[in-house]
């Protein structure tokens, strides 16, 4: 793409678009969820070490993966049953008050209300659309994340949604980029790849893409991110 503009943007979604909701928030609305209350030092405890387990999907990565878990941890994004044994085994290595909390906390993550768009999604996605720039979500994923799209009003400038699970790839895997160039019409030459993760998103320069990176901070943090995209397309 060098010396000319792009005519398709590839989004990565955790740490491009959206960014989850902190570990407290997550621990918190699964306990509401389930009656069970804490202390205020249990809470901090529990949160401290989900945290270190990087239990919730999307956020902190695990400080240390278990060696049990590091097969499914390493392909967690191929399949839904994959990413699921991932995260809830990672929450299993903290022991919480009631077994049911850890399939509430899995099922939390994936509700809309538990992921915040950053401030400019909206308008980069919007101004894209209006310049007939065609755009794909493309993204390491183990569940269906189109409902958090709609629930947020992001759902329609977005063409198409290329989802590791749903190919059995992830990212850098070129395969997973390919499909996305494909089901936008353009050839990857024409097309630039925004993301957060330089191994994983910056596969798409594989393949032809032009890569641009942006930092997955909180929402509060990164107003502004997304803006300099508009200068890169036609």
């Amino acid at each position: 793409m060098t010396g000319t503009t792009a005519q398709g943007v590839l989004f990565d979604f955790s740490g491009t678009l959206f960014r989850i909701e902190s570990t407290a928030s997550w621990l918190r609305a699964a306990l509401d969820r389930n009656g069970t209350e804490l202390s205020g030092t249990q809470f901090a405890r529990l949160t401290r070490q989900l945290e270190v387990a990087g239990a919730l999907p999307g956020g902190p990565l695990p400080q240390a993966v278990p060696p049990h878990l590091a097969q499914v941890w390493a392909g967690r994004d191929r399949s839904t049953q994959e990413h699921r044994a991932a995260y809830t085994g990672l929450a299993r290595e903290v022991p919480l008050p009631d077994a049911a909390l850890y399939d509430l906390l899995y099922a939390r993550h994936m509700e809309p209300a538990a992921w915040r768009p950053y401030a400019d999604a909206g308008e980069v996605l919007g101004e894209l659309r209006r310049r007939g720039v065609r755009t794909a979500v493309v993204s390491n994923i183990g569940w269906d994340l189109r409902p958090v799209f709609r629930a947020h009003g992001l759902d329609g400038p977005v063409d198409a949604y290329v989802l590791s699970y749903e190919h059995g790839v992830q990212k850098p895997d070129p395969r997973l980029f390919r499909v996305a160039c494909t089901a936008l019409g353009l050839p990857p030459e024409r097309v630039l790849m925004v993301g957060d993760d330089p191994r994983a998103d910056a596969g798409a320069a594989g393949i032809g893409c032009a890569v641009r990176l942006v930092e997955s901070l909180p929402v509060e943090e990164r107003p502004d991110g997304l803006l300099p995209v508009l200068d890169l397309v036609g």
